[in-house]
């Protein structure tokens, strides 16, 4: 890639990527200002995130939490609170250590070199780019899997693009063609074209302002170029879990870890739940006993609505059941609250299923 531009010819590329993004770079919320802070959130969570999906949670967040003191102040169950459903809960609870950093070491201020940003908790070396070029414009190259496929069409790169040598090529020639006086946008243009024009499966080539350069295209390689990634195996996984309903339709959450709780409910408030094997109900009473001592024989549980769910290769089937009792059992690490309440604690996107198979009329 290095060898295709001259200083002159370099410019010129940068010069149509450039005018193309000024013309046709979409409004969204956190190009009106370069504040950090909202840079930052917004890249956090369009980490594993499509921007669509994102943008209802980025708005919420910002009202409740609008500078990094008032993330920092906030209970780490709130901050999880405002992001259940977006998933990758990790994000939320990195945010969360980050911005309590950032104001005990760095007097409020997102760091504004390298090395203090990639300390933070959750800060990869594209995240720190991205936020230090956008905000401070510091002349730093980012390379995230939209920006890869661009730059490997333009250099016809074959091949796994994860690949470490092959990944360590591209990001050598992102930061040959990176535009170092103007580096926040030229990096918001390259990510701006890879979602929007250079797609994975039907790149728009017509309207690329920078086509004449891409080698892909001119050897009719646009559909094989990057090559597909290989994905590990599905996994198919069954998981069980009670709705206790009391006669004031209040129900019981707990801090359970045994349905695969890092990866399905995040570590956060769920139902009793488990992943069973063969017989869902007997073996989800079992589980009651043990984690609630309840009297597995006594319970009366109703099956309700399976539902699906994926995370990553998971293939998850999510079996409910009903169980009414008299009295709601009184244990540690446990919440009681109304069935229909749950969005006043952080719960994930799973737990949600689960509860809306017992509120169904």
């Amino acid at each position: 890639m290095k060898s295709r531009f001259t200083p002159r010819s370099l410019k010129t590329f940068q010069r149509r990527l450039l005018g193309w993004f000024r013309a046709h770079h979409r409004d969204l919320p956190w190009r009106a200002s370069r504040d950090p802070y909202r840079v930052w959130i917004a890249e956090i969570m369009l980490q594993q995130t499509r921007i669509a999906a994102a943008l209802p949670y980025y708005h919420r967040f910002l009202k409740k939490f609008p500078t990094v003191e008032s993330l920092a102040r906030a209970p780490q169950e709130e901050v999880l609170r405002l992001w259940s459903g977006l998933g990758y809960y990790s994000r939320a609870r990195n945010l969360h250590r980050a911005a309590k950093e950032i104001v005990a070491r760095h007097d409020g201020d997102f760091p504004r070199t390298l090395d203090a940003a990639l300390a933070l908790p959750g800060i990869g070396r594209y995240t720190a780019a991205a936020v230090l070029s956008i905000a401070y414009d510091v002349p730093l190259a980012v390379l995230d899997g939209n920006v890869a496929r661009v730059l490997a069409r333009l250099g016809a790169v074959r091949g796994d693009l994860r690949e470490p040598r092959r990944w360590r090529r591209l990001e050598d020639t992102a930061d040959t063609l990176l535009a170092r006086d103007k580096s926040g946008d030229w990096n918001q243009a390259l990510m701006e074209l890879g979602e929007t024009i250079c797609t994975p499966q039907t790149p728009r080539c017509g309207e690329c302002p920078v086509s004449r350069w891409c080698r892909a295209r001119a050897r009719n390689l646009t559909r094989e170029i990057p090559a597909p990634r290989r994905k590990r195996a599905p996994v198919k996984i069954r998981i069980a879990a009670a709705i206790l309903r009391d006669p004031r339709g209040r129900t019981i959450l707990v801090r359970d870890p045994g349905a695969h709780d890092d990866v399905l409910f995040s570590r956060m408030w769920q139902f009793p739940a488990v992943e069973v094997a063969r017989e869902p109900k007997p073996e989800l009473a079992k589980h009651l006993g043990e984690i609630l001592n309840l009297d597995a024989a006594s319970l009366d549980l109703e099956a309700l609505p399976a539902a699906r769910h994926g995370v990553t290769f998971r293939n998850i089937t999510l079996l409910p059941f009903l169980a009414r009792v008299q009295s709601l059992p009184k244990r540690a690490r446990t919440r009681v609250l109304p069935l229909g309440d749950l969005s006043r604690l952080p719960v994930s996107s799973a737990t949600h299923k689960i509860a809306a198979a017992a509120l169904l009329p």
